[in-house]
């Protein structure tokens, strides 16, 4: 059975994503960002959202754990942040509904949901310049890099809350996700 990890990045819908993995018969655990990387037993992680980069925990280390990485939210402006992207203010702070443009039909995470998807997201902070080796997959009108992966990599990440009810097609992204994380 496969094994997703969901790293504790103290964001509220952290609870969500565990939930989310387990509706789909992933074996998973939620544990805390401080947890050391040695601890963690997993076939992929899941980096979750939070509230600010001052309390990331261990993140940059386990992107060098050798198994896939979806990063939600947060976890998206860690990924580029540790790994030479950029990350600012958003134009738009709050949370909203937003439709996202797919821009990568082939991409593994999310080139199923093509050409666009309804998502629940928040734009306070976001990526800006993305890290060498990246592709940006998907953009809407209110953030000009709502997704990218590295997927010789397996490093995905997403500024949308697939775990939350307002995401339309939230638990595909998830089944996509698994399906990186059993090969």
């Amino acid at each position: 059975m496969t094994r997703i990890v969901v790293i504790d990045n103290h964001g509220q819908f952290t609870h969500l994503e565990g939930r989310a993995l387990r509706d789909l018969g992933v074996d998973t655990e939620i544990v805390d960002n401080t947890t050391p990387p040695a601890e963690i037993d997993a076939d992929g992680l899941v980096l979750s959202g939070g509230p600010n980069m001052g309390r990331i925990g261990r993140c940059a280390e386990y992107l060098e754990m050798d198994v896939p990485v979806l990063g939600i939210c947060l976890g998206l402006q860690i990924i580029a942040t540790e790994l030479g992207g950029t990350v600012g203010s958003g134009d738009y702070g709050g949370y909203a509904d937003v439709t996202v443009e797919v821009l990568d039909e082939t991409d593994p995470l999310i080139g199923s949901l093509a050409p666009e998807t309804r998502v629940w997201a928040s734009h306070a902070d976001e990526v800006k310049e993305l890290p060498e080796g990246f592709t940006h997959t998907a953009t809407s009108d209110v953030c000009g890099i709502e997704a990218m992966s590295n997927a010789e990599e397996d490093l995905y990440g997403v500024q949308w809350h697939p775990e939350v009810a307002h995401t339309a097609e939230g638990e595909e992204l998830f089944e996509n996700f698994v399906d990186v994380c059993s090969q």
